[in-house]
């Protein structure tokens, strides 16, 4: 694995957890649970992405009550903590140590969480509120994040930031089929045109061949060290743009042309992400694009019911990155669908970790791999908390879902840059 990180050296100190002792501010910490007693898990991931724009230290307690957090205990994290209902406890140096011990003992460990990641969230300047559960996560969380969309992405504005999300965007420039029930409407034709116009801008002659170059530049961020998560829709095009560089897979949005029955082999997946021996969907008339897809979610005879899937359990010493990954308080979580809800196995490369999985199915719900010097996250589905989301449907309101266990994923994500890189050894 190319991440590797810093294992803390803890000292041999017997001790009792004794949460009640309050001595000095000066000589405690904050712990700040993740498990059933925090009250609002959400924004406690804003509460530690902030204390380290700030300059503050934090260290991230893996395995240990569902991933629970240590900070410095300094009034505006404790200010922020109690407007937001977060819930903290003060604890003493010594029972610091005595909690090291105990993690050092278990299948635990501490990862030490340095700075707060650039955050960029790829989409159009005019997106719905209930589009995207990564945009709803930071907004409700307080993270900061910039917003890039397809002139930034070709002007080279990925080299400043170190974190990207990707939600439910086609990348193969089919516009996820949705002329075949949506051509007419307003908001489509809007973002039709608009596509188009930065196409031309741009000196390319189609929307397909536009996000191709997108869907590039995407591929040398994480090759450069970018960190790249997606989400629905736009975890399988991606994949099918990368892999279709140099060979035209998209069918016309205008005409319906079909897709080249034969492009299958003309894709290369060494050069992708995830996935390999994909079959691609050739008619025009039907809304899948691949088999990625076990779910096959918008494809009537072939839609496969939601269940739930089980996140795995992963040695936080020996496997740091995929235990960050899952850090949660529930292990079994409900199903939701999304343009693209889960990842057939048999399309999965090897070396790729499988994350989450739903027991007996032969799809995967959630993914993680390296590439280059970055790495990729997938996680299928749209919105956690809207299992059906259909198309126009309000946002979720994630105040009614605080400690939401599947938008803890997404979150799960965004702290993931901030741990501190293990030096290689030469």
């Amino acid at each position: 694995m190319n991440l590797r990180f810093r294992m803390f050296r803890h000292l041999p100190v017997v001790g009792v957890l004794l949460l009640g002792a309050v001595p000095a501010r000066a000589q405690q910490q904050l712990l700040v649970p993740m498990d059933d007693r925090q009250a609002n898990a959400l924004k406690a991931y804003g509460l530690v992405f902030n204390a380290l724009r700030d300059g503050n230290k934090a260290e991230w307690l893996l395995n240990y009550r569902g991933g629970s957090f240590l900070l410095p205990d300094v009034s505006d994290v404790r200010k922020r903590a109690t407007l937001d209902g977060i819930s903290f406890q003060p604890i003493s140096a010594p029972d610091v140590a005595a909690l090291r011990t105990e993690i050092a003992a278990a299948n635990m460990d501490v990862v030490s969480l340095e700075r707060a990641p650039k955050i960029a969230i790829y989409k159009p300047l005019k997106s719905p509120p209930w589009d995207d559960a990564v945009s709803l996560a930071l907004k409700y969380a307080g993270i900061d994040f910039t917003s890039v969309y397809d002139e930034e992405v070709m002007n080279g504005d990925l080299t400043k930031v170190d974190w990207l999300h990707l939600h439910h965007e086609d990348f193969t420039g089919q516009l996820n089929k949705l002329y075949l029930g949506f051509r007419d409407t307003p908001w489509f034709i809007e973002q039709r045109d608009a596509q188009l116009a930065t196409a031309r801008k741009l000196g390319m002659p189609n929307i397909p061949a536009l996000k191709k170059q997108v869907a590039e530049r995407m591929r040398q961020f994480v090759e450069n060290g970018g960190f790249l998560f997606a989400m629905c829709g736009a975890t399988e095009t991606l994949a099918l743009a990368i892999a279709a560089h140099q060979t035209d897979i998209a069918g016309s949005f205008a005409d319906n042309t079909p897709v080249d029955e034969a492009a299958d082999q003309k894709l290369d997946w060494d050069r992708s992400f995830g996935f390999r021996g994909v079959h691609l969907e050739p008619s025009p008339f039907v809304n899948s694009m691949s088999d990625i897809d076990g779910h096959q979610v918008n494809v009537p005879g072939r839609r496969q019911p939601l269940g739930q899937f089980s996140l795995f359990s992963f040695s936080a010493k020996f496997d740091p990155v995929a235990t960050m990954l899952v850090q949660n308080h529930r292990n079994v979580i409900p199903d939701f669908y999304g343009v693209t809800t889960s990842f057939t196995r048999s399309t999965i490369k090897q070396g790729v970790t499988i994350l989450a999985q739903e027991e007996g199915a032969p799809w995967a719900k959630y993914l993680h791999g390296d590439y280059g010097k970055g790495s990729f996250t997938f996680l299928g589905g749209h919105d956690p908390e809207d299992p059906q989301h259909n198309i126009g449907a309000a946002p979720t309101d994630l105040a009614l879902h605080p400690s939401s266990p599947g938008y803890r994923l997404i979150l799960n994500n965004v702290l993931f840059p901030a741990a501190k890189k293990k030096p290689l050894k030469t």
